[in-house]
């Protein structure tokens, strides 16, 4: 069985982040939809999640690669600060565990300090300025 999926897949464009989005994005209308049940908005979102669901779908079977790699590229770029914003906030609370993060008080730039050093004097490396915290 796997086999028959690997030769039907072959030539196709498959899942990339776009496709992954829309996914997401249908489903969560879809969710959306149960909380106006019985109006035309639910019915809207409704129908409107299904679209996006069968477009995803339609993504990955498709074969016209190069078109599908453009859109793809244009999804990238339009949603690069959110991704990268959303990135930044992960490595900064896997730092947190091991470090305490202090801004400057002179001209606000982060320092990163390793926790469980007590009392420590910490010099800015862009200002020189010093202040007193607790590590």
């Amino acid at each position: 069985m796997k086999e028959k999926f690997l030769r039907f897949m072959q030539g196709r464009y498959g899942v990339d982040q776009f496709s992954k989005g829309l996914l997401i994005a249908g489903l969560v209308v879809v969710l959306l939809s149960s909380f106006f049940a019985g109006g035309k908005a639910g019915s809207l979102f409704y129908l409107l999640g299904w679209i996006l669901i069968i477009y995803c779908y339609f993504r990955i079977f498709s074969k016209n690669v190069s078109k599908r790699y453009a859109e793809n590229q244009k999804y990238l770029a339009k949603t690069y600060k959110i991704r990268t914003y959303i990135q930044q906030q992960k490595n900064s609370l896997a730092q947190r565990k091991v470090y305490h993060i202090y801004k400057c008080p002179g001209c606000k730039q982060k320092i990163r300090i390793p926790k469980g050093k007590g009392k420590i004097e910490i010099r800015c490396p862009k200002c020189g300025t010093t202040f007193i915290k607790k590590s």
